[in-house]
């Protein structure tokens, strides 16, 4: 049975005119929030889910998440009102940077932002919130901030604190998008990403040339073909600072050991990993749910890698089910 569309989200913007202090000690004069909304919210806000994008995602997780919305996802847009932000420093409609002179932001500042836009919805408890990569950690220094805010969460493929191998893939497509042609820095960039989003066993199963070919292989063409496309659709700037963003998170910064932050969380917590994630390996998300106190971890198994998360959307809805709803 095909399943019905779903409704199409209501994307709208907030202009907050107050001055918005940065972590570094930057200030905006003001900050525009991108957002969508979808559902009906209801009079006690008991159905609130706040859905997280990753680095270089948008404010409809509908598109880039389909698996997770409808009548038998672990979201139901019949039943749930589902919140999602352009985060700050992106190019999809929130405030972010035009040049290399905008000053650092941080995961931290990303999570102001939402606050922000939580404070003018008048939104003062959320039933789930759900991300992985960036957004994982975005959830997961909300949920440490405001440790009463979220009922559930779930952080998918995420850490407590970018660890030195992610800062190194990061650092070298920062180098191909500053020491090459500027019109195919970001090209570059994301092909470098690629291997770090996927895994052997990916690039074997499906870009594997069976003939006996010199030249034009299709990993090669792969690799060409995803830096192309993200090139159409985002900017070497916010490509930048969002990957800086990353590099810069630590749940423990400000006088608190991370340890000492995860136990600050008071959400029933679903903590999943993808056993084929060479980029926040099982190891990360195993720390997160050591050291949450209500936290289960679940490992799911993939052939794509880090990507496996936006992938595997089945294995993610029987996981979050049984650990919500059942």
């Amino acid at each position: 049975m095909q399943q019905a569309l779903l409704p199409l989200p209501k994307t709208q913007i907030f202009v907050s005119n107050d001055t918005f202090l940065l972590e570094e000690g930057s200030i905006l004069p003001q900050v525009e929030i991108s957002y969508t909304t979808q559902g009906i919210l209801n009079a006690d806000q008991s159905n609130v889910v706040w859905v997280f994008h990753a680095l270089t995602g948008n404010a409809d997780p509908t598109k880039w998440w389909p698996g997770l919305f409808g009548t038998h996802a672990v979201i139901n847009l019949d039943r749930d009102f589902v919140i999602c932000a352009n985060v700050l420093g992106s190019c999809y409609g929130t405030t972010g940077p035009t040049d290399f002179t905008f000053p650092r932001i941080t995961v931290r500042d990303m999570v102001s932002a939402h606050q922000i836009l939580k404070n003018h919805l008048g939104i003062q408890k959320i039933k789930l919130g759900i991300g992985g990569s960036l957004g994982g950690q975005q959830l997961v220094e909300w949920a440490v901030q405001e440790p009463s805010l979220f009922e559930n969460i779930n952080l998918v493929a995420t850490n407590s604190q970018h660890s030195p191998w992610g800062i190194a893939f990061n650092e070298a497509q920062r180098m191909a998008l500053n020491n090459v042609d500027k019109s195919k820095g970001l090209a570059a960039a994301r092909a470098i990403a690629m291997l770090s989003y996927r895994h052997y066993n990916t690039f074997e199963s499906t870009q594997k040339d069976e003939d006996q070919r010199w030249d034009d292989f299709s990993a090669s063409s792969y690799q060409q073909y995803q830096g192309f496309k993200l090139e159409k659709r985002f900017t070497n700037e916010s490509y930048h600072y969002l990957s800086k963003a990353m590099d810069s998170h630590n749940v423990g910064r400000h006088g608190l050991s991370i340890k000492n932050a995860l136990q600050r969380i008071k959400s029933k917590t679903m903590v999943i990993g993808i056993d084929t994630d060479i980029l926040f390996p099982i190891q990360e998300q195993q720390l997160l749910a050591d050291n949450i106190p209500n936290a289960q971890l679940a490992v799911i198994k993939s052939n794509y890698g880090h990507d496996g998360f936006l992938v595997e959307t089945d294995q993610l809805n029987h996981y979050f089910k049984t650990c919500f709803y059942d």
